[in-house]
């Protein structure tokens, strides 16, 4: 079938150049717009596949209608802009509003990128159409209250002899969704929560310091980019930061963080896979494996030993997901102990804790 896609961008040229490549490699351009208020009723006489989206737009910006439009009708979004770029606030402003990829313009030379980004642009538009956006009820709260305008671990060796602790560790993997995904668990979670929290999100270099500096002042933690050597202690989030691994090590009877460079694993770099399978060997029992909605298969194998090493795990539904693939995996692996919807997980993460 073919992916029918929009594009709202106030720029003629962009509107002209962009809508030829989406022609060229073979998706039906639906309709193009110059700003939110003239595409809604394009939109709701004929919903896209996917929806290409400019930020800077006269009458109102693109983040403000990406959330009114996540809010009355979820679908995916690429953002299409100058002001996307690695780890802006723009970038992580869309992302958690619910978009599922991010494109970024350059301020010159738009003719010769829609030319030369030709094929990473047409796949990006191809894997948005797979994925399968949800409603946020925190975002539809807001909209309602605010005025409108050496790296992995072995998996087949068993955890090693651990000094005695009771510090308890939360694993938790995503890739497309995360972002939101990751906000909802965390704004779920009382601030006394007794475990420390490791995350890995799949991004490049650029992106997690912003997403941790979001998370820590929408949530109730100190959420913090990882640093090698860094202690994992209570009520705190480390996120592995964009293009390094991140393992879970045992200093004594604490648990710290390694964060270092290295080979695509499953294909990324940082690699959920490469964190579980660390937590499986150094925490065992004392920890809880979380995978999140995602592309692909990353964090399977590594849910599946914690789970071997005597670890809860729990896998985010098809239902709840913006894309069921990386739980999927976990499942069909039998990797995951309990299949949940997102907004369950919190209840069931304090139910393993006591």
């Amino acid at each position: 079938m073919t992916i029918r896609v929009a594009l709202i961008d106030d720029s003629a040229l962009v509107r002209q150049q962009l809508g030829a490549l989406i022609e060229r490699a073979g998706f039906e351009l639906l309709f193009t717009a110059a700003d939110p208020l003239f595409a809604w009723p394009k939109l709701r006489a004929n919903w896209p596949d996917v929806l290409l989206l400019d930020v800077e737009m006269p009458r109102q910006d693109g983040i403000s209608f990406l959330r009114e439009l996540m809010a009355e009708h979820p679908m995916p979004v690429l953002m299409c802009s100058t002001l996307t770029g690695k780890g802006t606030e723009t970038s992580l402003q869309a992302l958690a509003a619910g978009a599922v990829g991010c494109l970024t313009k350059p301020r010159i030379g738009l003719k010769q990128f829609f030319e030369q980004d030709a094929r990473q642009i047409a796949e990006a538009i191809a894997q948005a159409a797979r994925a399968r956006p949800r409603a946020s009820p925190a975002l539809a709260r807001q909209l309602h209250a605010a005025p409108r305008n050496a790296l992995s671990p072995d998996p087949s060796v068993a955890p090693a002899a651990m000094a005695e602790t009771t510090d308890r560790v939360i694993a938790v993997g995503a890739s497309t969704g995360g972002v939101q995904a990751f906000e909802a668990l965390l704004c779920g979670l009382p601030p006394d929560l007794p475990a420390g929290i490791v995350l890995v999100q799949h991004m490049p270099r650029g992106f997690t310091a912003s997403m941790a500096a979001r998370l820590s002042q929408l949530t109730p933690f100190d959420v913090r980019e990882a640093v090698d050597g860094e202690r994992l202690v209570t009520g705190r989030v480390l996120i592995a930061p964009g293009g390094l691994h991140m393992q879970l090590r045992r200093s004594g009877a604490q648990y710290q963080v390694e964060v270092r460079d290295g080979p695509l694993i499953s294909h990324h770099k940082p690699s959920v896979d490469v964190l579980l399978r660390s937590v499986a060997q150094c925490a065992g029992r004392n920890a809880i494996g979380v995978l999140l909605t995602g592309m692909g298969e990353d964090g399977a194998r590594g849910l599946l030993a914690m789970r071997q090493a005597g670890a809860p795990t729990v896998a985010q539904d098809e239902a709840s997901c913006v894309v069921y693939g990386m739980p999927r995996a976990a499942v069909q692996l039998g990797a995951a102990s309990e299949v949940s919807p997102l907004e369950s997980i919190g209840a069931l993460l304090l139910r393993w804790l006591k």
